[in-house]
């Protein structure tokens, strides 16, 4: 660390910022159907998640190679380029906090990362094939395959829970559900510090190559990956409370049973993406598993006007912290003098959009069930409609038969015998 520079502290310092905002952007993906189904309180529920993204950290490292020797070439890269990309990258994960959406973090450090690197030495400069197979492929997939594995999770164990018979196993029940949605929480939080926290590992040790500080293909050393592990801990713990309200009660009503196999599913698939070395948005599949499983409950509703904004801030994240990325690179080039209005106006926009938030403040109070401050109810959309089809949920006069089917009929009232005539 003695051949750091004043720059390269600088940069180090803002990705560290960047793993903070990811930390509280994305607290939502292992915590908001846990707070929402009651199964933990909500500061309870980022104080778990917050030491398990700190454990997380210290599990892997092939993500973090993935962006520190995949994405751009490191030959020719200079430090200021990713000082611009995490301008973008916390530009936008801020922005789209404000508005309660959960974004990808990820594809905001990656737009920034390769706009900012475009803009100075060209198209040449990025590695399309690893952007297409470690992070566009993943992102289309991912969500997918966590949805679809959320729905059967979700199908499977309402069919095991049609056996119950009575109050008293049902609320057995939904304790048993509850215990094992913290159990798959704190397994989503594990994966969460697991696969993004060595994106900002990933960048600071880019940052050091370009620095000179490491040789290229060089693994992070262990005071990076402790001070990223802190930082998106730190974050995490602070809590996204817009962003888990949407997360929870905004996509879906959901259930126990339902926020059990969402986490479940989620955490599977980015365990299995960080062994890969696939850079995939934990944001993206864990929406991706809640919407699954509020489609696998006969009668769910997913609530489509929040999900389409949702999907139009995926597909303009990219672009977005791209261009972001890329106009901060431009002003860097023009030499100290631009490195200095970067840093003021990522000052300045990050206090507005602090300074917007406050007019509205949402906390922990606003997250917890029956806070009342939820999204209003909204009806079946297409696609809810075709698989409520396929197993609709029992009717109200299917209700009633069941129930004149097992309670019997009160006896006709006997009349009362005849009275003797009085004179």
């Amino acid at each position: 660390m003695e051949h750091i520079t004043l720059l390269l502290a600088i940069v180090i310092v803002t990705a560290l910022v960047f793993d903070f905002t990811n930390g509280f952007h994305d607290t939502a993906n292992a915590m908001a159907t846990t707070i929402s189904t009651g199964a933990l309180k909500p500061k309870t529920a980022v104080a778990m998640s917050a030491v398990l993204n700190l454990v997380g950290a210290f599990l892997s490292v092939e993500v973090a190679k993935t962006i520190s020797g995949g994405i751009v070439n490191e030959n020719g890269l200079r430090t200021e380029v990713i000082f611009a990309a995490l301008v973008g990258a916390i530009l936008w994960n801020l922005l789209t906090w404000l508005v309660g959406l959960p974004s990808s973090s990820s594809h905001a450090l990656f737009g920034g990362l390769i706009g900012a690197a475009v803009m100075s030495a060209g198209w040449s400069s990025v590695n399309g094939g690893t952007v297409v197979t470690k992070v566009l492929l993943p992102a289309v997939a991912a969500p997918i395959v966590a949805g679809l594995a959320a729905l059967l999770a979700t199908r499977l164990t309402y069919r095991i829970g049609g056996k119950i018979r009575n109050d008293a196993q049902e609320k057995a029940t939904a304790k048993g559900y509850r215990a094992g949605q913290i159990a798959s929480a704190g397994l989503v939080s594990l994966a969460h510090g697991t696969n993004d926290a060595q994106k900002t590992m990933g960048i600071i040790t880019l940052a050091l190559v370009t620095g000179g500080v490491l040789s290229p293909g060089s693994n992070p050393p262990v005071w990076v990956i402790v001070s990223a592990g802190l930082a998106i801990a730190m974050g995490t713990y602070l809590g996204g409370w817009r962003i888990i309200r949407t997360m929870g009660s905004g996509l879906t009503e959901l259930k126990p049973p339902q926020g059990f196999a969402a986490q479940t599913g989620a955490a599977t698939v980015i365990l299995a993406s960080s062994h890969l070395g696939f850079s995939l948005s934990t944001t993206q599949s864990c929406s991706g598993a809640v919407m699954g499983a509020g489609l696998g409950r006969k009668g769910g509703v997913v609530r489509w006007s929040t999900a389409t904004r949702m999907f139009i801030a995926w597909g303009l994240t990219l672009p977005a912290a791209g261009l972001v990325g890329a106009g901060a690179e431009f002003l860097t080039k023009q030499g100290t003098w631009g490195v200095v209005v970067v840093a003021a106006l990522l000052v300045a926009g990050s206090g507005t959009i602090w300074v917007l938030s406050r007019r509205k403040p949402v906390g922990h109070g606003d997250v917890a069930p029956g806070s009342g401050d939820g999204i209003a109810a909204e009806p079946a959309g297409v696609v809810t409609t075709a698989i409520a089809a396929v197993s609709p949920p029992p009717t109200i006069a299917a209700q009633a038969h069941d129930l004149t089917a097992t309670i019997p009929a009160p006896a006709a009232p006997v009349a009362d015998p005849p009275r003797p005539a009085t004179v």
